[in-house]
């Protein structure tokens, strides 16, 4: 099967919202016509990680929750500020997320718990004289300087024993072994957080899930302008060639219902390819199920951009990050509660209504176990009656304090006894478990972007004389942006477009806290404190 097409087309590698966003921007602000457009996505759905799924009866499941930010999130918004959502075309989906954090603001009364079921003052970030000298230490040092070293390499055991690191590295998913780098990129962007990280007050949170409030209201917008979304279209590879002046991507491979097919790019195509996949061969358990641990790379979430790099240097080194799964996994979980008891008390002891609370962390959890009672509903078609919780856990290979199995091995039922007992419920024990459902995930490469690296093992949006192809999604090099955040999905997304079609469209800066004198001014009394 061979398939050139006539006009100009634009091929999107992934269904991810690294791809969502380009197709936004190329029919926005390039002017191309929807059919112009394609999408090749393996799995029946788009939206790559930022799913939501399930029902009543099976249970509700999502594999993460991401946690938006006004200041720092620049291209997110410029995006959702041209979608409508899907109940009030004259409402953009920013302004609803606006609108609803008003209304439901994040302030967390139990960001810290300790084994005692104590709610600690997290207000207290516990950083000595000699923790603060280490941190500046990391800030002044250039990237490349940095170099692949670790986090540990960095910092005292006091350090990680603190309370501001036991806020940071659960709001953001960082081990002590990740890239100091990332965490260095991290300290810079979100400095603004710092004298509100126990009450995560700068945290915007979407009205349902982001499957739910992003991907499918950005689906409907595409829709409705004739973009085509080929599913069931898994992308081998995509050749390209030297021209003399450059390099041009010349042919796109597929598989699609068991058969090879390949689209031939003409003079004016382009494509944009997402490389690598964070949520990469997840699995999921039930209750009464472990789910797997698949370290046998099943699904292909990175043989795409292994092909790609074996073919040129300067595409990345993707087997580092896809080389240690011990070192880059943990675990989810979703509660689907068909009584109100477990969230009537956690709202009891941690003075939060749904939605207004943030992270809870426990922090002498062997599993650093950590839990989200969102705003309900949080899917589309949740039931009054009907309750969700999400949480995660950084360390699933320990022990835990009140199931004698690591999370890695335990069920959906198991993980809830755990949590149960982290919390001090134990004597509503068993009517939690009698009406509750827990759907667990173990993903294998989810914090693999933080891997130490060096600069080179990510590639360029658009690589040096690349002339019609450019690279989306968590393992491209932007300066200065973060991965793990939807933002920079999306700011890639727009430095592909606008630079391959050469637009003149300024692409919203980088926000740096330290330049605005107040914001920069609240840091300094909450660092020296």
């Amino acid at each position: 099967m061979t398939t050139q097409t006539t006009a100009p087309t634009a091929y999107l590698v992934g269904g991810g919202i690294a791809s969502l966003a380009a197709a936004v921007f190329l029919i926005r602000d390039a002017g191309y016509d929807g059919p112009q457009i394609h999408i090749l996505e393996e799995s029946p759905l788009a939206g790559g990680a930022l799913d939501g799924s399930g029902g009543v009866d099976g249970g509700y499941v999502t594999r993460g929750g991401r946690m938006l930010e006004e200041e720092a999130y620049t291209c997110l918004w410029n995006l959702l500020e041209s979608i409508p959502t899907l109940t009030d075309p004259a409402t953009t989906v920013k302004d609803e997320i606006w609108a609803f954090n008003a209304k439901w603001p994040s302030d967390a009364k139990a960001r810290l718990i300790d084994r005692e079921h104590a709610i600690l003052d997290a207000s207290d970030l516990g950083l000595s004289v000699h923790d603060r000298a280490q941190l500046a230490h990391l800030l002044a040092l250039p990237e490349r300087t940095i170099g692949n070293r670790a986090i540990e390499d960095f910092f005292s055991e006091h350090f990680f024993a603190t309370n501001f690191w036991a806020m940071w590295r659960t709001t953001f998913a960082f081990q002590n072994w990740h890239s100091a780098i990332e965490l260095k990129r991290y300290f810079l962007r979100f400095a603004q957080e710092l004298p509100r990280i126990h009450t995560l007050a700068g945290v915007r949170r979407t009205r349902l899930n982001q499957y739910d409030s992003l991907v499918r209201p950005i689906q409907a917008w595409l829709a409705e302008r004739g973009v085509v979304v080929e599913h069931g279209t898994k992308v081998t590879d995509v050749r390209i060639a030297e021209t003399g002046t450059g390099r041009r991507a010349t042919r796109i491979d597929f598989t699609r219902a068991g058969e090879s097919g390949a689209y031939h790019l003409g003079a004016e195509d382009h494509v944009l390819i997402t490389i690598g996949s964070m949520t990469s061969d997840a699995a999921y358990g039930d209750d009464n199920h472990a789910p797997e641990l698949i370290r046998d790379r099943r699904d292909g979430g990175f043989a795409l951009w292994e092909n790609l790099a074996y073919t040129a240097r300067d595409f990345g080194n993707p087997a580092v990050f896809d080389r240690d799964i011990n070192e880059s996994k943990w675990e989810s979980f979703t509660l689907t509660m068909r009584s109100p008891l477990l969230l009537h008390r956690i709202e009891e002891f941690s003075g939060n209504l749904p939605g207004t609370g943030g992270l809870m962390t426990f922090k002498d959890s062997p599993w650093l176990l950590s839990i989200v009672v969102p705003h309900q509903p949080h899917f589309s078609g949740q039931p009054e009656d009907v309750y969700t919780l999400w949480g995660y856990a950084l360390l699933p290979d320990e022990q835990g304090h009140h199931i004698p199995k690591t999370m890695s091995e335990a069920t959906g039922q198991e993980i809830l006894t755990e949590l149960v007992g982290q919390l001090g419920f134990d004597d509503a024990l068993d009517q939690i478990h009698a009406t509750t459902t827990v759907i667990p995930v173990m993903m294998p490469y989810i914090t693999s972007q933080f891997t130490r690296r060096s600069i080179e093992d990510r590639p360029q949006v658009i690589p040096e004389g690349a002339q019609n192809f450019a690279f989306l999604g968590q393992y491209v090099e932007i300066p200065e942006d973060v991965v793990f955040t939807v933002e920079y999905s999306i700011r890639g997304a727009m430095h592909a477009v606008y630079g391959l079609l050469h637009l003149d469209h300024e692409i919203p800066p980088i926000y740096h806290a330290a330049t605005h004198p107040a914001v920069a001014l609240k840091m300094l009394k909450k660092a020296l404190v």
